[in-house]
């Protein structure tokens, strides 16, 4: 079904498909509001993971913000490439990036543990290096992931700067939740691990939601 079509005769339709087809046109938000909670969970535990091989100082810090800076602009420009390319599969790449996002974000603990063993006797910028390396990886998915979404939205609202800018506040309101619930409950009853693994399990969450709907047929 054209989407200009079911706006202009959203009139015609039951109020019960009136309201299933604004649902369908706005759940990607909500679901990168999701995304965003689940990116500021592994910030903050990444963080304290490094504090092992870094040390508690501005070094860990500065690893793990200019790791994400980096990545998020990374994926952007690559995630706006793969838009353009595939336009027509954007759901499909979002669904694809958070799952491999959850599969990292699962083996992220032991990743780095590792990362801390193989390096453990290293300079510090070797270190840094290899700890940047290692989390540039997620930080430049979860980046590709705005660009790519916004191609699917704004042919929602037909409008580039109300897409993106919908999608930027979903974003970065889930990061800030992420970050509030992490630092002041979920660390605290759950401990480092198990917080991980919640943000990974949101992310296949939200795999699995775009894809079963991408399964559903169109209204």
């Amino acid at each position: 079904m054209n989407v200009d079509a079911g706006v202009h005769g959203a009139t015609a339709l039951p109020s019960s498909a009136g309201t299933q087809v604004r649902v369908s046109h706005y759940w990607p938000v909500t679901l990168f509001l999701v995304s965003g909670v689940a990116a500021l969970i592994y910030q903050v535990c990444w963080q304290r993971l490094l504090f092992e091989s870094v040390g508690v100082d501005l070094e860990s810090v500065t690893i793990i913000v200019s790791t994400f800076m980096f990545g998020l602009g990374l994926g952007a420009l690559l995630g706006g490439e793969l838009a353009d390319r595939y336009p027509q599969h954007a759901l499909h790449s979002f669904a694809l990036i958070e799952l491999i996002t959850g599969a990292f974000g699962a083996c992220s603990p032991w990743l780095i543990h590792a990362t801390t063993a193989a390096t453990v006797h290293s300079p510090l910028v070797v270190i840094s290096a290899a700890n940047f390396g290692l989390l540039l990886v997620p930080t430049t998915l979860m980046g590709a992931t705005l660009p790519i979404l916004v191609s699917h939205v704004v042919r929602v609202f037909h409008n580039l700067g109300v897409s993106v800018g919908v999608l930027y506040f979903s974003n970065t309101l889930g990061a800030a939740l992420g970050a509030f619930a992490t630092g002041f409950v979920v660390l605290y009853y759950f401990g480092l691990a198990a917080t991980i693994y919640i943000a990974a399990g949101l992310n296949v969450v939200v795999s699995a939601l775009v894809w079963l709907t991408l399964r559903e047929p169109r209204v």
